[in-house]
């Protein structure tokens, strides 16, 4: 059973600890790696020798970053994971099995959180985990510099869809300010993070398209890309993630379901909803989490099979009675 911790406590764990190892999930995101490297920043300003891990490599788009990444170099007196919910998330290969199982602080946003760490700060109501880690940097006696501001405004503006989805509130735009005033580069962040695509992922937004199905009556739209067409693609990793927007974008779905074939054969399943339906419902039926509007799962077997099982959850999900429906706020 994890210990809770708040801001201050969190800060004071960062400040007594030398050197820290820094976990990022697998199949990084801005947010995972934003802030790793806003934290390996941080310390790094307290004379601290710090790193960051993360079972697969930085994207190409996130290298703007540029954390140290751990060879193996140091033993870690504190290892710290950001922005990962279970230790399922962080991956198997390279040196990440050695420090996942013993993670000695967690900071999080996900309500799924499930308490593997010693010690745990979790907000669910925090839009990103760059929104908590800006008050702990700050709680650290860390003044943020322009490398710091632009590592945590990609994890702020990734995890909202720049500033889009539900989960934005007023204190994730006054997290934003606090950035832009301490030197974020927020046009050209925007721009390389939402308006530039690789070829690649054109044309891994081509092939998915040309899969576009839709289910119950309408309500449901899904796409769907082999693990041949992925590598077919030639895109980023990172940039797949950018293919779930596509089906619940299209008007009168309610529920947008994008699968992506792993290496080993499974199905990463990504669920993104429209207001009013709860994602993290479908994928808690599926062994998976997530947040209010977006989650998901991963499931073996044919891609037949798959696709039934989840439009199954999807209707029981939005069939459900009216009171028992996820209603916003």
């Amino acid at each position: 059973m994890t210990e809770p911790l708040n801001v201050e406590q969190t800060a004071a764990r960062l400040r007594e600890a030398d050197p820290v190892l820094i976990l990022c999930h697998k199949n990084p995101d801005g947010d995972t790696i934003g802030c790793g490297s806003a934290l390996y920043y941080a310390l790094t300003a307290l004379g601290k020798t710090a790193a960051v891990l993360c079972a697969d490599p930085v994207p190409r788009r996130l290298s703007f970053a540029k954390p140290r990444l751990f060879r193996g170099e140091f033993e870690p007196q504190l290892v710290v994971a950001v922005d990962v919910a279970g230790v399922q998330l962080f991956g198997d290969t390279g040196l990440m099995p050695a420090y996942s199982r013993r993670v000695d602080l967690c900071i999080d946003h996900h309500a799924g959180n499930n308490g593997y760490a010693q010690y745990t700060l979790l907000d669910d109501a925090a839009a990103a985990t760059a929104e908590l880690l800006c008050d702990v940097i700050e709680a650290m006696g860390v003044q943020l510099d322009a490398q710091m501001a632009d590592c945590l405004y990609t994890g702020l503006a990734t995890d909202t869809g720049c500033f889009r989805f539900a989960n934005t509130t007023a204190k994730t735009h006054r997290a934003a300010a606090r950035l832009i005033e301490a030197g974020a580069r927020v046009e050209e962040l925007n721009t390389l993070l939402f308006s530039t695509k690789t070829r690649g992922q054109i044309e891994a937004e081509r092939m998915a398209q040309s899969h576009l199905e839709y289910a119950l009556e309408g309500r449901c739209a899904l796409i769907w890309l082999s693990q041949d067409e992925i590598e077919n693609s030639h895109a980023d990793p990172a940039d797949l993630e950018e293919l779930t927007a596509l089906p619940i974008g299209i008007e009168g779905v309610k529920v947008g379901l994008t699968f992506r074939q792993q290496p080993s054969g499974s199905w990463r399943i990504s669920i993104r909803t429209a207001k009013g339906v709860d994602a993290v419902a479908v994928a808690r039926r599926l062994g998976g989490g997530g947040h209010l509007r977006a989650a998901g799962c991963e499931l073996l077997g044919t891609l037949d099979n798959v696709k039934s099982a989840v439009v199954t959850e999807v209707q029981a999900v939005l069939d459900a009675p009216e009171e028992a429906v996820c209603r916003e706020s």
